[in-house]
Order: C-alpha cells, then sequence, then structure tokens
C-alpha cells in the first residue's frame, strides 16, 4: 500500500472574487499542479497499484470564507455547506483532481479534519464533499492503520483547540453551532482586517521574528495589530459563543505558545511510545517540513505546505513555495515501513525528488 499525505492547502474562493478584485484570503494557486499530481498517482505504474491519498487538515480555509461579504463565527452545517460550494466555485480543478483519483482502481481518499476546516465534521459538509467530487471519502480526526498514525497536529496548541466533548455547542435558535477556539476567532475577526495592510501577515515563518521586527522597523503597523487585537478582545468580551474559552490558564498558554513556534518532534515521540505497533507519524499544521529518526526505525514527518512562504529569517529572506508532500509505502499484512520519504512534487516532466527519504 503506498499512502501520499498532504495538507494544509487552504483552499478559498479563488483567486478572483466576483468583482474581479483580487482576494487577500486565497492561499492555494497550484491547482494545475495538483491535478498532475493526483494523475501521476494514479495512472501508468500506480493504476493498479494501492494507492491511498491523505488530505491531513487545513485542506479548505473555511473559518474565512463570508457570507455576503461578511465574517461570522457563527458556523452551522448550512454556512458550512455554502462555502464549500464557494470554494468550489473558485477551485474547480481541485475537485476534479480527487474525482479523477478515485476513478482509477484501488484508490481511496481520506479527509483528516484540522483546525481551518472543523467544519467538515458536520454531517451535511462531509455528504456536499462526496457530492462535488462524485466518490465517497472518508473523514475523520485521527487516521490510524498498518503502523502509521496521522493527524493534523493543533490539538496540541491551546490557541487551536477545544475539548472533544466540546467541539459543537447551541447557537442562535437552538442550532449546532462549531465551538472556535482562539486561534480561529482570531483568523475570522482579526486577520481579514490586518491582512488588508500585510496581505502576507499569517504566512511569515517564524511568526515570533516579525512581530519583533515590527516593533523595531515597522512600528506603526505594531501598535495597529495591538490595537486591533484589543478592540476585538473588549467588543467580544459578552458574546455569549466566545467568552467560555477565555480563562486565565488559557489565556496564558496561548502567549507562550504566540512566541514559540510549534514543533511537534516530542508529541510524536510519545505517539509512538504509547501505541509500539506504530512505526511512523505525520503532522501538517505548522507549515514546516520536518521529520525525524527515533530508535528502532520509527519516523516522524511534516508535511508543510503548498501555500508560498515569506521568510524574514536573514538566510532565506525570499518567498518559497514547496509542493511538498509525505509518501509512505508499507507492507500490508505485516504492518511494516517498507520507504517513508518527503517529496517535492515537481511536475508531470519530472515527478518529484526526495528530500529525505529512509531508505
Amino acid at each position: 500500500m503506498l499512502y501520499l499525505i498532504l495538507s494544509d492547502l487552504h483552499l478559498g474562493k479563488g483567486r478572483f472574487l466576483k468583482n474581479g478584485q483580487l482576494n487577500i484570503l486565497e492561499d492555494f494557486f497550484e491547482d494545475e499542479r495538483l491535478l498532475e499530481f493526483c494523475e501521476y498517482y494514479s495512472s501508468g505504474k500506480f493504476y493498479l497499484k494501492p494507492v491511498h491519498l491523505i488530505l491531513n487538515g487545513d485542506i479548505l480555509n473555511l473559518i474565512q470564507i463570508d457570507h455576503q461579504g461578511v465574517f461570522t463565527h457563527i458556523i452551522d452545517e448550512n454556512h458550512t455547506i455554502n462555502a464549500l460550494k464557494s470554494i468550489h466555485k473558485g477551485h474547480r480543478k481541485f475537485f476534479k483532481s480527487l474525482q479523477n483519483f478515485l476513478k482509477a482502481p484501488n484508490k481511496k481518499v481520506t479527509y483528516v479534519i484540522g483546525n481551518h476546516d472543523a467544519a467538515m465534521a458536520f454531517d451535511g459538509a462531509q455528504e456536499c464533499f462526496n457530492e462535488l467530487v462524485g466518490a465517497p471519502v472518508e473523514f475523520c480526526h485521527e487516521y490510524v492503520n498498518h503502523g502509521l498514525h496521522v493527524e493534523h497536529g493543533h490539538r496540541f496548541e491551546a490557541i487551536n483547540t477545544v475539548p472533544k466533548k466540546d467541539f459543537f455547542i447551541k447557537g442562535p435558535f437552538g442550532k449546532e453551532i462549531l465551538n472556535l477556539p482562539w486561534g480561529s476567532l482570531f483568523c475570522i475577526s482579526v486577520l481579514p482586517v490586518l491582512k488588508k495592510k500585510r496581505p502576507y501577515i499569517d504566512k511569515v515563518r517564524p511568526m515570533s521574528s516579525y512581530v519583533k521586527w515590527c516593533f523595531f522597523h515597522d512600528f506603526g503597523f505594531f501598535m495597529t495589530m495591538l490595537k486591533t487585537v484589543a478592540r476585538y478582545l473588549i467588543t467580544t468580551n459578552s458574546d455569549n459563543y466566545i467568552k467560555q474559552n477565555r480563562n486565565f490558564k488559557t489565556t496564558l498558554r496561548i502567549l507562550k505558545q504566540i512566541t514559540i513556534y510549534p514543533r511537534y518532534e516530542k508529541q510524536a515521540k510519545r505517539i509512538l511510545k504509547r501505541n509500539p505497533r506504530l512505526h511512523s507519524v505525520v503532522m501538517g499544521h505548522t507549515h514546516l517540513q520536518e521529520w525525524r529518526r527515533f530508535p528502532e526505525g520509527k519516523y516522524y514527518f511534516n508535511t508543510g505546505t503548498w501555500n508560498t512562504i515569506p521568510s524574514i529569517d536573514a538566510g532565506s529572506h525570499m518567498n518559497e513555495t514547496k509542493l511538498s508532500y509525505c509518501m509512505i509505502e508499507v507492507h500490508t499484512k505485516s504492518e511494516t515501513l517498507i520507504n517513508g520519504s518527503l517529496n517535492l512534487w515537481k511536475g508531470k516532466w519530472k515527478p518529484f525528488i526526495s528530500e529525505i527519504a529512509t531508505s
């Protein structure tokens, strides 16, 4: 069995809005390359081979899809279905890619839910996605099979997760809505305001360095950030659908994690230790490609992102787009790892290069 794992595509409503204006909230511009990617792994030598494509969270940027120009944190099933249809209009080739992939024999797609696409937990949203793809897709929060553990990774951050038992809450008129964590609320209510002035603000890595850089070199915008965040906190203080996630302990954890960009090596090591039958853990969320080898031939991979990443690191002062994904080949009967690699997709003429490989 061949597993292909990619994450953090962040599909929005498309490059341009209905009025022709550039969509500053759109992050994904690689529809054509993804179409090639899916075609390559479902044709030729892969046509009959079992290939399992895992979309590991934040594939759709559902929390930043407006409804008639209005962004809201009241996200229910109907809102999500409308958002899905808007994304489909802007990214028809993405859905066509999955449709074509699933038409080939022995192919499967699993959608692991992340924080930007938490609304895919609604049954109606999953049904709508399957209709748009034209074939059944499996949905889950964690995928564990054949010695492989795949999850998005956001649950390790206080700013981006809520307890499983509180995933949904009762909203207006008794409707079931998402219980959004602070990070999602920030993306909905604050980021669109800041991105009008600095469109790249949510893409810079490391973010902590960018905030410090603004303090010394872009102080005006630094003050704009502080005022915007403070205004948001004050105006939403009495919101019944937000305030339940606010407490002093959570706030301290969030402030700490804002300045320390997460790496999940330790969490992966704990997962492997808890389940000795696992050989590999794959995550996303951080937008940073990573891999670690642990004793006894066990591995952690992070798939990175297909979005453009600007950096203010002295050694990488440029925009980078790496179409990265993880490829895991397993022996299904023994549930052992045959080979694992982090690859960069290069196109149909030179399909990929492996940045690292286990063998």
